[in-house]
């Protein structure tokens, strides 16, 4: 039996397509907002494929050796060119947001890319523009931007915990594919990811996470609310995805029930969506040679200032070379 998934399959490569192909079009006209979706979702329609063979570690790695080399000739690309590129992550609780995220930007120079995770509104942030405390980290020429999680959390949790009048949640789903078609047309790329991770799956990361005190920090009270709603975040997400999944910066959905899938899907899908970067070739450099040493200057003993002991001084790793076992 397949697993109940959290998300459809809206497309042949599980992002959704808006305009053409619609039924006709819905207008919801609750709390007397007069709000058209920008497409129809299949409630009943089907499920993201799930695959039952996960990544092995060592093509897994062999495979993200390759696609971050790639990342880093994309981050030319995006440096020369001057491009302004926002990532959004948005999934559940315990979907792999982070671990792909971190796949993505552990090559990168980190001067050219920033993670966004921004805690919940201040009170004074909660009197602002709801977009405004967003707006202050978008990028600069040449840099990328990766949001976990983003704006669409008033689409999200703030409306399934109540954090949000109704209100204010009717007029983000008006207001944010405005919002985003001025930031694409102002020449910033917007791309959104949705990890979709099965209700067996979630559960059953949740139980890793309860049991290991390394990773207790993962489950936050809201994460326990959150398996309690499962069927309020469906009807959230389906309903975010139908009236935010704009042509300007459409939904990509991924699969996240195995992470090392996700994130090599992550990445190849991303740097697809830009096959110019394959065109920037950095230069080698050539390097001087270094100037002479100071025959003037004495430098201080290196014991002068206290030095961390080496805890793995009486290491030794053993290594097989021409059928002989060699210690270093």
């Amino acid at each position: 039996m397949s697993k109940k998934h959290d998300s459809q399959n809206n497309g042949k490569d599980g992002s959704s397509k808006n305009g053409k192909g619609n039924k006709k079009e819905k207008t919801n006209k609750k709390n007397g907002h007069d709000l058209k979706p920008v497409r129809e979702v299949k409630l009943d329609g089907d499920e993201i494929p799930h695959h039952s063979d996960k990544l092995s570690r060592s093509y897994y790695e062999e495979e993200l050796a390759v696609l971050q080399f790639e990342l880093v000739r994309f981050q030319y690309w995006v440096k020369e060119t001057g491009q302004r590129l926002v990532l959004i992550f948005e999934g559940r609780d315990a979907a792999g947001k982070g671990g792909t995220i971190k796949s993505l930007i552990e090559p990168l120079n980190p001067r050219g890319v920033r993670l966004v995770a921004l805690s919940k509104p201040s009170d004074v942030e909660r009197t602002q523009w709801y977009f405004q405390r967003y707006v202050a980290h978008l990028p600069a020429a040449g840099e990328i931007v990766v949001f976990d999680r983003s704006w669409y959390n008033r689409a999200g949790v703030e409306h399934v915990m109540g954090f949000c009048t109704e209100a204010e949640y009717w007029d983000f789903l008006r207001s944010c594919p405005e919002f985003e078609r001025l930031l694409v047309h102002a020449g910033v790329k917007v791309v959104k990811y949705w990890l979709s991770v099965s209700d067996e799956e979630q559960e059953k990361r949740f139980q890793q996470r309860a049991g290991d005190p390394a990773k207790l920090w993962k489950l936050s009270p809201m994460d326990l609310l959150s398996r309690e709603r499962w069927v309020e975040y469906s009807k959230a997400k389906d309903r975010m995805l139908e009236y935010t999944d704009i042509e300007e910066a459409p939904w990509y959905q991924i699969d996240s029930d195995d992470k090392r899938r996700a994130h090599l899907n992550c990445i190849h899908h991303l740097l697809s969506l830009f096959p110019e970067y394959k065109a920037m070739i950095p230069k080698p450099i050539k390097l001087t040679p270094r100037p002479d040493a100071d025959q003037k200057y004495a430098r201080p003993p290196r014991e002068a200032h206290p030095i961390v002991p080496d805890h793995y001084a009486g290491y030794r790793r053993e290594e097989k070379t021409k059928g002989e076992v060699h210690k270093k």
